[in-house]
């Protein structure tokens, strides 16, 4: 039953009702806003990537899942203090993106350099520790800062095909220099396969483009029993194509041959 003032005529509180402390709500949303700020913090802190890098993977996740829908098939099982390159077949210009997807940790690409005088994307890069490299013939210090990250335990991704594969064949003739660096830093190189992937021709357009892709994950492959053997252009052209062949059985394609690109490889070719 209701009380009411005989001076202000306001309606009192109800006998035994108490009126909330209005410093209550704000202190409660502080004290939820400080556990969210540790909570990012701790997970910053735990995070193998930095706090730049994982905004632009969160924008990673957001664009594979949702725009791609992308579904990976296969487990990823490298340790984590345990470097390797990655290889898989170049079918569009966002190919990183879906292999950054499934590894957990920072993936350091080798990118034709001309990309990194492109302002925003060339900060971008940076910030991922992507390694710039000529596009033609072999860049030594590319190589030798490829072999250094796979040395020191990181993951190196490389896209032996050289350039985007438009065309019907499953795999273009490939170039050795992935094998080149992981026999040199002794680690697995590890083989995958990209379907769906959107690609309009431009560098752009994938990003304006739904597609539904899949990632086939292959089992990392050991190269301990040739760490005492130089790696030679005959050894490396041979790893080169078994490693060939099994990304295109990833694919579903058991007997499909790779060849080697020549020894003048342009990517207009």
């Amino acid at each position: 039953m209701w009380k009411h003032s005989s001076y202000l005529d306001i309606p009192c509180c109800p006998i035994g009702f108490r009126v909330p402390n209005p410093l209550v709500t704000p202190l409660v949303l502080v004290g939820l806003l400080l556990a969210l700020a540790a909570w990012i913090a701790v997970a910053l802190w735990r995070s193998p990537y930095t706090p730049v890098q994982s905004v632009l993977y969160f924008i990673n996740v957001l664009l594979t899942r949702v725009l791609w829908r992308t579904q990976v098939l296969g487990r990823w099982t490298l340790p984590p203090d345990q470097g390797a390159v990655i290889v898989c077949n170049h079918s569009s210009s966002v190919d990183p993106f879906f292999i950054q997807l499934a590894t957990g940790r920072p993936v350091h690409w080798m990118v034709a350099a001309e990309y990194f005088r492109i302002p925003l994307v060339g900060t971008v890069f940076r910030y991922l520790g992507t390694i710039p490299t000529r596009r033609a013939g072999v860049d030594t210090a590319a190589t030798r800062t490829a072999i250094h990250l796979a040395t020191e335990q990181r993951l190196v991704g490389m896209l032996p095909e050289g350039r985007i594969n438009d065309t019907p064949a499953i795999l273009l003739p490939a170039r050795p220099g992935a094998l080149l660096v992981a026999l040199k830093a002794r680690v697995p190189i590890i083989p995958c396969y990209i379907s769906g992937a959107p690609y309009d021709g431009t560098v752009w357009g994938c990003f304006f483009t739904p597609a539904k892709v899949q990632l086939n994950l292959g089992q990392p492959i050991e190269l301990t029993a040739y760490a005492e053997h130089a790696p030679t252009p005959e050894l490396q052209a041979r790893l080169t194509l078994c490693v060939m062949r099994q990304i295109a059985q990833l694919a579903g394609h058991q007997d499909f041959q790779p060849t080697l690109a020549g020894r003048k490889w342009s990517p207009r070719q």
